[in-house]
């Protein structure tokens, strides 16, 4: 049977199509293009549809199921062993896209990406001499369970098996799959790219396709650096591989899409977030690696001095009201409330977060993750929140007045909340708070801190050398009326010739006092506000840096880009 008989009733096709529309996944204008296509590429309606990306893979094996009446398997329904795995080849599950899910005596249920390939089910029941009753899967994951089962995941349980009596790492581990995986050069590729990644202390790997060639860059203590990237034809198998890690849709190209993994790197698990979008030149990928061994969260390994860090903790002791932590993107203001969550998290509270998205998964508390896709914001999932009768509430970011109004009143009734907003500096959030709409009067009643930070890189302590500043420079800064001794980059072998390894927290901390809160009841002038903060004892984010600065931690140079003119 040729690929066209794939499709066989045009009536099916038809109905499905319509059923698409009614449920307005699909726009009718699309049908005469559909048409066109189905006669002239002979493949099915699902096919053609998902891979231009006119309808997503979920929504299409939802309708495909409902139209024919079939079983939907997820990937939870799947079995743990494989099924007649003596007997189906791994790369027959690949190239038709189905996979067993359950043997009875007279027939056999076969998940299938596109449960209207006849000659997928004609083959499979020549095979085994039993009845199939096809089933409708998501190809994503069908991909992985067969993976999983038959194909690299089987066959790395095996070498566990055989050497159990070993010291090797988790068959997990990207170093032993590598080698597992000798037959699949697109997984051994990304494999190795996230391998390289963790190894060289990298927060972020950006792929990125151009006209003519493949960037691949690493974000390392903050800085792009770009490596040596593959070549340009293994972009679009790499995003896919990528997808199907990620449990993302691999026929949709046109639209954004996010998704989480995990991989295990010379033992240590790393949480993966994934981010592809769409550019001129194909798609673009950043994955972000989230390794608990470099971010331990704790808030006395995060760089806070050590007045900060008792103040952050009276604060956190205080029974209810807001807490806020400031700054711009990837200056680590969830890292530090996810250390605040740690040092909170005890068995006589009931912790509650609202994320988008969940970065590290912290056992005893109960987070949530934001979906806007259908309607679970921030402000839908804390109205509901509210009635579990949490202790403390976390929320990934305010963004607008509903989320900060709900954040003020469950303050206002005994709740303890920690939240991010993106402003400069801790005075600006006051402002930027009122400028969403809050009322001056909630706001001092509820406020309680703002916490402003910025991550700066640590000085290599191999080759940093000593440095004198000149008394008139120092006077500038705040640092005395005297010379003074700081320290410079200088670059070797060990920090591969940047002069920095690694970076640590800045940061200031505004508190409320009955002066700041009568000049929030009057608006005053940010400046003001920021005097009033000097009195009350901030100590601003450039004197923070200074200090470390002086103390060697990092150089004074590194202190003046993050910072500016803050």
């Amino acid at each position: 049977m040729e690929s066209g008989g794939r499709v066989g009733e045009l009536a099916i096709s038809n109905g499905l199509v319509d059923l698409l529309i009614e449920r307005g996944k699909l726009d009718a204008t699309h049908r005469q293009r559909l048409f066109a296509l189905r006669a002239a590429s002979g493949e099915s309606d699902p096919v053609i549809l998902t891979r231009l990306g006119l309808v997503s893979e979920p929504d299409m094996a939802e309708a495909l199921a409902a139209h024919l009446g079939l079983a939907f398997y997820r990937a939870e329904d799947y079995p743990t062993l494989p099924l007649l795995a003596e007997r189906i080849t791994a790369a027959f599950l690949r190239r038709s896209r189905v996979m067993p899910v359950a043997e009875r005596p007279d027939a056999l249920v076969l998940a299938m990406a596109d449960p209207t390939d006849r000659f997928a089910i004609e083959a499979v029941q020549l095979l085994i001499g039993k009845k199939v009753l096809p089933a409708v899967a998501l190809p994503g994951e069908l991909e992985r369970a067969v993976e999983r089962l038959y194909g690299l995941g089987r066959e790395a349980n095996a070498n566990e098996a055989a050497a159990s009596t070993d010291a090797l790492a988790s068959p997990d581990d990207v170093e032993r799959l590598k080698d597992l995986a000798s037959e699949a050069p697109v997984i051994r590729l990304v494999n190795a790219i996230v391998t390289q990644a963790v190894l060289a202390r990298a927060s972020d790997i950006h792929i990125e396709p151009f006209e003519d060639r493949l960037k691949l860059r690493l974000r390392i203590d903050g800085a792009l650096r770009e490596i040596e990237p593959p070549q340009k034809r293994l972009h679009a198998p790499v995003c896919t591989r990528i997808k199907v890690m990620a449990g993302l849709d691999i026929g949709e190209r046109r639209l954004p899409q996010d998704g989480r993994c995990r991989v295990s790197v010379q033992g240590r698990d790393i949480d993966i977030r994934v981010s592809i979008v769409p550019t001129l030149h194909g798609e673009s990928v950043v994955l972000r690696l989230l390794d608990k061994a470099r971010a331990p969260l704790d808030l006395g390994r995060l760089g806070f001095g050590t007045g900060l860090e008792i103040g952050i903790r009276e604060l956190l002791s205080l029974p209810n009201g807001i807490i806020l932590v400031t700054g711009p993107t990837g200056s680590g203001k969830t890292t530090t409330l996810y250390a605040a969550l740690e040092l909170l998290n005890r068995p006589e509270r009931n912790i509650v977060t609202a994320e988008d998205p969940v970065e590290y998964q912290i056992p005893g508390v109960n987070q949530i993750q934001v979906k806007p896709q259908i309607g679970l914001t921030f402000a839908h999932i804390l109205r509901s929140v509210l009635r579990h009768d949490p202790d403390v509430l976390m929320i990934g970011e305010i963004r607008d007045l509903e989320t900060a109004a709900i954040a003020v009143q469950a303050a206002l009734t005994g709740h303890l909340v920690l939240s991010t907003v993106h402003t400069n500096d801790a005075v600006g959030t006051v402002t930027r708070l009122m400028d969403m709409g809050v009322e001056d009067y909630l706001l001092t009643a509820s406020l309680r801190a703002v916490l402003a930070q910025r991550l700066v890189r640590t000085l290599c302590h191999a080759c940093r050398r000593p440095r004198q500043i000149p008394a008139a420079r120092a006077a500038g800064w705040g640092l005395g009326d005297r010379a003074i001794e700081a320290w410079e980059p200088v670059g070797c072998p060990a920090c591969n010739g940047t002069g920095y390894i690694g970076r640590t927290a800045i940061a200031e901390l505004l508190p409320m006092n009955e002066e700041i809160r009568g000049l929030i009841l009057g608006r005053a002038d940010p400046v003001v506000f920021r005097a009033a903060a000097r009195r009350a004892g901030m100590a601003g984010l450039r004197d923070d840096g200074l200090a470390k600065a002086v103390a060697g931690q990092t150089s004074i140079e590194e202190v003046l880009r993050v910072t500016g003119a803050a």
